[in-house]
C-alpha cells in the first residue's frame, strides 16, 4: 500500500512538473530591423526578435508591413507617434501616419491571437489597439513593466538589440499629448527570416 501511495504521488509530481514546462515556444522566427532618425539626429537601429511560432498570425501581419509593404503601405517612413517616457514607444500608423489609423493584412482590424505572453519589462513588443480584437499594424514597444496590459494587448517579440535607442527615444521632448515635438521616423524597415513560419 505505501508503495502505491509513494507511485501516486510520483505521478502527481510528474504531471505538474510537465504542465509547468508547457510555456510557451519563444523561438525567434524573424528579426526586424528598424533604422530610426529625426531632422537634428540619428538614433541608431533596434533589432527585434519575433515569435512566430507563438503568435504566427501577428508576427506574419507585423513582417509584411516591415519588409516590402501591403498595399503599398509599410513601416517604413512612419513615425513614433506617441511616446510616454518610463511606459512605452508607439508606431505603425501605415495608413494616416499620426495615430489614427488602423489596417492589416487580414483587413481593418483582425482579432487578438494570443495572451500567452506577458509584458514582463522593457524592450516587450506588443501590438496597439483600441479594444478587445482591434489589432492592425500600429505597435508598441515597452520601457518598464506594464502588467496591467496583460490579457489586453498581444506581446510577440522583443528587443534584442538598441535597447539603448529605446530609452533615448522615451526621453524625447514631447506635446501634452505625447506626441514627439521633431517627428521620430523609421528610415528604414528590414526583415530577416530565420524560422518558416
Amino acid at each position: 500500500m505505501y508503495s502505491f501511495i509513494k507511485f501516486v504521488l510520483l505521478l502527481v509530481v510528474c504531471a505538474a512538473s510537465a504542465a509547468n514546462d508547457s510555456s510557451p515556444d519563444t523561438t525567434i522566427t524573424h528579426k526586424v530591423t528598424f533604422e530610426i532618425g529625426s531632422d537634428s539626429r540619428d538614433f541608431g537601429k533596434v533589432v527585434l526578435g519575433l515569435y512566430g511560432k507563438v503568435a504566427p498570425k501577428t508576427v506574419k501581419n507585423f513582417i509584411a508591413f516591415a519588409g516590402d509593404g501591403y498595399k503599398g503601405l509599410k513601416y517604413e517612413g512612419t513615425i513614433f507617434h506617441r511616446i510616454i517616457k518610463d511606459f512605452m514607444i508607439q508606431g505603425g500608423d501605415v495608413e494616416k501616419l499620426q495615430g489614427r489609423g488602423s489596417t492589416s493584412i487580414y483587413g481593418k482590424f483582425f482579432d487578438d491571437e494570443t495572451f500567452a505572453l506577458k509584458h514582463t519589462g522593457p524592450g516587450i513588443i506588443s501590438m496597439a489597439n483600441a479594444g478587445k480584437n482591434t489589432n492592425g499594424a500600429q505597435f508598441f514597444i515597452t520601457t518598464v513593466q506594464t502588467s496591467w496590459l496583460d490579457g489586453h494587448h498581444v506581446v510577440f517579440g522583443k528587443v534584442i538589440e538598441g535597447l539603448d535607442v529605446v530609452r533615448e527615444l522615451e526621453n524625447v521632448k514631447t506635446t501634452s499629448q505625447d506626441t514627439p515635438l521633431e517627428p521620430v521616423v523609421i528610415r528604414k524597415s528590414t526583415v530577416e527570416e530565420l524560422v518558416p513560419l
